[in-house]
């Protein structure tokens, strides 16, 4: 027999998963398209029932979304420009009804290679809260999306929260969104970039580009290059010349290897000059 459960604390909802094996169901975004009109056979656990599990709050040492918090939430918290490209990612996500119920944790665990989310949580070097009854964990992002539809998520285990650095949360950023239309599409490439600048110069870069691999991949290469140059619109030549090794480009329907690797190069510059101020093209651009 199929069961249905809405624990209303973390403790019960960790037992039930103890006991077997159940489909985590939050915002529903991508649970409900999944499922289509096919008939459950699996066991449903609804968290959305569960409070402490949305928010976001700020400690010593990190910045901590809460599993269900939504895109809407994100997108209305006061947080450094940092999260800047976040937000701006967090506005591409479906229409304004998605964000208002998407959650974060869900769009990671989708494991989606075109997650607009991951980008902007990979250049503040987020990790993953994994809890069950027997331990809490912590997973860099990084290691957390396996492939595409892939977690590293282990039976009896839910994500409860991602948590970014403080040490991370400096500098400013921005996230450019490359589709075949303006909205309400998925993306043929994204790329945030976060600069930390200090007297002119960038002390600090983070580049990740989505939806041109498996997995979204930061790109040390590039982050490399950009550390140590003035920051200005050279910056771009540095880019369209930086080595982008880290990039396995796939190919869909929404476009080639090559022209996503093409378009990645270029999306990467006008993120790092729009992280830099120089420019308010942060938006999505059109195919």
């Amino acid at each position: 027999m199929i069961r249905y459960a809405k624990p209303t604390t973390l403790d019960e909802a960790l037992a039930l998963l103890s006991e077997g094996a159940w489909r985590v169901l939050a915002g529903g975004t991508d649970f409900y398209p999944a499922q289509g009109a096919k008939p459950f056979r699996d066991n449903v656990l609804d968290i959305n029932g569960l409070a402490c599990l949305r928010g976001i709050a700020e400690t010593e040492s990190h910045w901590v979304l809460g599993a269900r918090t939504t895109w809407t939430d994100l997108v209305r918290h006061p947080l450094p420009a940092a999260f800047d490209a976040l937000k701006q990612a967090a506005r591409e996500v479906g229409s304004l009804q998605i964000q208002n119920v998407a959650s974060i944790a869900g769009n990671l665990c989708n494991a989606s290679p075109a997650a607009d989310g991951v980008p902007g949580l990979l250049v503040l070097d987020a990790e993953v809260e994994l809890r069950s009854v027997a331990a809490t964990r912590y997973l860099p992002l990084q290691r957390f999306i396996l492939g595409n539809r892939r977690t590293a998520l282990l039976p009896g285990e839910m994500v409860t929260a991602i948590r970014i650095p403080k040490r991370a949360s400096a500098g400013t950023s921005a996230f450019v969104k490359l589709g075949a239309r303006r909205y309400l599409v998925i993306s043929i490439a994204m790329v945030a970039a976060r600069l930390v600048v200090d007297n002119g110069i960038v002390t600090e870069a983070a580049v990740s580009v989505g939806s041109c691999s498996a997995v979204a991949a930061r790109l040390a290469g590039v982050e490399a290059v950009l550390r140590g140059k003035p920051a200005g619109p050279a910056l771009a030549d540095a880019v369209l010349s930086a080595p982008m090794a880290e990039l396995w480009p796939i190919a869909d329907v929404r476009g080639s290897a090559e022209y996503r690797l093409d378009a990645a190069r270029e999306l990467v510059a006008r993120a790092v000059l729009g992280a830099c101020g120089l420019t308010n093209d942060n938006s999505m651009v059109a195919a």
